[in-house]
């Protein structure tokens, strides 16, 4: 392994994906070293959700291959922990808060142990770090949005989750619970964690994400934010109505 791979939580070579006859993405290359915040954007069907599956083994590779920490996916689990989108989860499911940020412990043990005093102080305690401990006993279909995502993010750091992936985490929260989410993923930075997200949402990307991913089928662009997001790649990736970043860092609406 040579030194530039072992410092990188997310390097992807030349992936094509497809579902059943489909390609979605062609020769996709991307690297996100270890402790960076890095979003991927693009317009709907461009790909990104299936990156992210890609990323976690769930979508196999046509063509190239991922490496998380230098390792294949399967070979990756216990260092990686996966937020799909909203809708993706069953909220009816009666089970509390405890019980969900206590699956993220399940990595570190055999499928037939059961959690263990110290897994519960785990998952206290990151309960603790997301500012849910108050809500450990509440059926987690209780909880607003933000406080949702806060559960699954505790659920990642209670499984020690060096590489954390989230599939639209800012969906449907509103701007309070957007900039709060905003501030954890600063915070699990600053813990050593690298956050890979998809978004839609411009207005975070330059004054908090290390990388971008412009993502319609094919790489577009890659970079940090503030170099690469310029009108042109922009229209390029959204077409009609589209944002843009300016000096400030603000998003400007054109067409």
């Amino acid at each position: 392994m040579s030194g530039q791979t072992a410092g990188l939580a997310v390097e992807v070579k030349g992936l094509t994906a497809a579902y059943e006859r489909k390609e979605v993405l062609s020769g996709v290359n991307w690297q996100v070293p270890k402790g960076h915040l890095a979003a991927i954007i693009g317009p709907n069907g461009g790909g990104k959700s299936t990156l992210l599956k890609s990323l976690v083994g769930m979508v196999q590779p046509r063509v190239g291959e991922v490496r998380l920490f230098g390792r294949r996916p399967k070979d990756a689990r216990g260092e990686v922990a996966y937020l799909p989108q909203s809708e993706e989860v069953d909220w009816s499911f009666p089970i509390s808060v405890l019980q969900v940020v206590l699956q993220g412990r399940t990595a570190h043990h055999r499928w037939w142990q059961r959690n263990h005093l110290q897994d519960r102080e785990k998952a206290m305690e990151s309960l603790g770090k997301v500012r849910m401990a108050d809500y450990a006993h509440r059926p987690i279909g209780a909880l607003s949005g933000g406080q949702k995502q806060r559960v699954f993010i505790a659920r990642a750091l209670a499984q020690d989750a060096d590489l954390v992936i989230m599939d639209e985490p800012g969906t449907g929260l509103d701007s309070t619970a957007q900039h709060e989410l905003l501030d954890l993923f600063v915070e699990m930075k600053a813990a050593g964690h690298t956050v890979v997200i998809t978004t839609h949402d411009l207005n975070c990307l330059a004054e908090h994400f290390d990388l971008v991913l412009g993502l319609n089928g094919i790489v577009m662009v890659a970079g940090p934010p503030r170099e690469v997001l310029t009108g042109e790649i922009i229209t390029s990736l959204f077409s009609r109505h589209f944002p843009v970043i300016t000096p400030e860092g603000g998003v400007a609406m054109h067409d």
